[in-house]
């Protein structure tokens, strides 16, 4: 691989949030990897959606424990209907614009491959599609809000 090539690479995960970078050219491979103390708290941010996601849990579940809301809420979700997860991590949007209508809305029936919300992930956003015909029974998470991975976004039942 050329000595240039290998210098553009090395600036490019210097300079960007990429962590690890692995380019195969022919039979040469290079795997960059960025061991830096500053890459630890961008994981940190992203777990703060869980306390948000759980906040509610409690109220409607009315339980005072901390660590049992978290089970309550996820067995009460499952026999409902089927639960539509986030698929990556972002921010959860319910319209395509601000002043637009939502794709969806609490009671409207849905189609496989009907648009239910759209997450923005490193400034693209992300239909997330409806996978099973049915009514969306809950939203589980507001306009703007963070999202983690996994986690519910809807039930649809």
């Amino acid at each position: 691989m050329d000595l240039r090539k290998l210098k553009t690479l090395i600036d490019l995960v210097a300079e960007s949030g990429i962590a690890e970078i692995e380019v195969t050219e022919g039979e040469d491979k290079v795997r960059i990897v960025k061991h830096n103390p500053v890459a630890t708290p961008s994981p940190i941010p992203a777990p703060a959606p869980t306390p948000v996601f759980t906040a509610p849990a409690p109220s409607a579940a009315g339980a005072t424990t901390a660590s049992a809301p978290a089970a309550p809420p996820a067995v009460a979700e499952e026999p409902k209907g089927h639960v539509v997860k986030s698929p990556m991590v972002g921010t959860f949007y319910r319209a395509s614009s601000p002043g637009a209508k939502p794709f969806v809305e609490l009671g409207q029936a849905v189609k496989p491959g009907d648009t239910l919300c759209i997450i923005e992930a490193m400034k693209l956003l992300n239909e997330i599609e409806a996978e099973v015909a049915g009514t969306v029974k809950e939203i589980l998470v507001e306009n703007g809000q963070a999202v983690e991975y996994g986690q519910p976004l809807f039930v649809i039942g």
